[in-house]
C-alpha cells in the first residue's frame, strides 16, 4: 500500500513513526471489514489521516478515512453522526478503535475553494447555523480547548523564533482568559470550516468535511473563514467577512473578532515553523479593531454637543441571540 505523500511529515514524530508502520494493517482491516474496493488515496486528503476513496458491495460509492489518533479527531464519528447528513457529509460506520471512518463520498467533490469568494462566503454563512446543533457532551469544550491554546501558545511562539511582536501573544491570552467563560449556548461546531473542507455533493449543493468539532458559542464559527485566505486576503476582504457573517447572522461582532483572532494566533504554528498567513490575518484583525475605536471615537464626538446628550452617557446594547440557538 502506498502512504500518500501528505503523510510523510508524521515519520519525524515517534508517535507518528509507529502509526505510519501500522498504517498498511489498519487499511486492509477496514477494507476487510466493510467489504470495500479500495482505490488510490486522494492526493489532498489532509495531514493527518489516511483519506480514499472505495465502493462497497453494491456498487456505492464511499470513503475510508482512517486517522492519526490526536485531540482534534476526538469524537469526529460523533460529530457527522450527530448533523445526521444536514450540511455534512454522512457517517456511514465507524470503528473507534481504529479511529476510522466510513464516509458518503461527496461527487463530483469540488472544493468551494474553486468558486467565487462571494459565493463561497455564502454557502459558509448558510451552513453555520445548520451545524450549530444544541450540544455538550462528549465534545471537548471551547472553554477547555481555548486553555491547551494559552498553555502552549508562548512556548510555540518562542520555538518558531519570535515570529511575530509579543504583543499579539498577549492579546491572543487576554482573549482567551476574557472569551472562555463567558460564552453564549453551546452548539457543535465545526472549528476548521472554510472553503477547502466544503464540497459539492449531488445530494446537497455542498456538504461539510473534516469538522475537528467542539463544544462552544456559535460566535467562534467565524474564525476559520475569516483566514480562509483563498477568499481574499487583503484587509478589507478579511473585514468584509467577519462583517457579512455576524450582519447575516446577528452575531456579537466584538466575540467573533476575538475568537477569529486568538484561534488565528494559537493556530498559527506548523511544528518549530510559522504560518506566515495566519500572522498576516492576525494583523488585519488588530487594524480593524483599531479602526472600530477610531469610528466610535468619531461617532461618539459627533454627537457630543450643547444640545446632544452628556459624552458620558452610552447605552448597552442587548446581546443578540445567535441565530442557530433560537427556537
Amino acid at each position: 500500500m502506498r502512504v500518500p505523500g501528505y503523510l510523510q511529515w508524521l515519520s519525524a514524530r515517534p508517535d507518528g513513526a509507529e502509526w505510519l508502520k501500522q498504517l498498511p494493517a489498519l487499511v486492509a482491516a477496514c477494507a476487510d471489514q466493510w467489504e470495500l474496493t479500495l482505490s488510490a488515496p486522494f492526493e489532498d486528503g489532509g495531514q493527518v489521516s489516511y483519506v480514499a476513496p472505495a465502493t462497497t458491495p453494491d456498487g456505492t460509492p464511499v470513503v475510508l478515512k482512517v486517522q492519526w489518533p490526536h485531540r482534534e479527531a476526538d469524537h469526529e464519528a460523533e460529530a457527522l453522526r450527530r448533523w445526521g447528513g444536514d450540511g455534512a457529509v454522512r457517517l456511514l460506520a465507524h470503528d473507534p478503535d481504529r479511529y476510522a471512518l466510513l464516509l458518503e463520498q461527496a461527487r463530483p467533490g469540488i472544493r468551494l475553494a474553486a468558486s467565487p469568494p462571494e459565493l463561497a462566503v455564502g454557502v459558509i454563512i448558510g451552513l453555520v447555523p445548520r451545524l450549530s446543533v444544541p450540544v455538550t457532551e462528549p465534545f471537548t469544550t471551547l472553554a477547555d480547548e481555548a486553555a491547551i491554546w494559552g498553555g502552549e501558545l508562548p512556548r510555540k511562539w518562542e520555538q518558531a523564533g519570535r515570529p511575530f511582536e509579543p504583543e499579539l501573544v498577549d492579546r491572543a491570552l487576554g482573549l482567551l482568559r476574557e472569551l472562555a467563560p463567558t460564552q453564549g449556548p453551546s452548539v457543535l461546531l465545526h472549528q476548521d470550516l472554510h472553503s477547502d473542507n466544503v464540497l459539492a455533493a449531488l445530494r446537497e449543493p455542498w456538504l461539510a468535511i473534516d469538522p475537528k468539532p467542539l463544544a462552544g458559542e456559535v460566535e467562534f464559527a467565524v474564525a476559520p473563514l475569516c483566514r480562509d485566505y483563498t477568499l481574499g486576503h487583503s484587509p478589507s476582504a478579511v473585514r468584509h467577512r467577519l462583517d457579512r457573517f455576524c450582519g447575516e447572522l446577528g452575531l456579537d461582532r466584538e466575540r467573533a473578532r476575538g475568537w477569529a483572532f486568538a484561534q488565528t494566533v494559537a493556530w498559527a504554528f506548523d511544528e518549530n515553523k510559522a504560518i506566515v498567513r495566519h500572522g498576516e490575518v492576525a494583523h488585519r484583525l488588530t487594524e480593524i479593531v483599531r479602526l472600530d475605536h477610531r469610528v466610535r471615537r468619531w461617532r461618539r464626538s459627533s454627537t457630543c454637543g450643547a444640545s446632544g446628550p452628556p459624552c458620558s452617557a452610552t447605552s448597552t446594547a442587548e446581546r443578540p441571540t445567535p441565530a442557530a440557538s433560537r427556537s
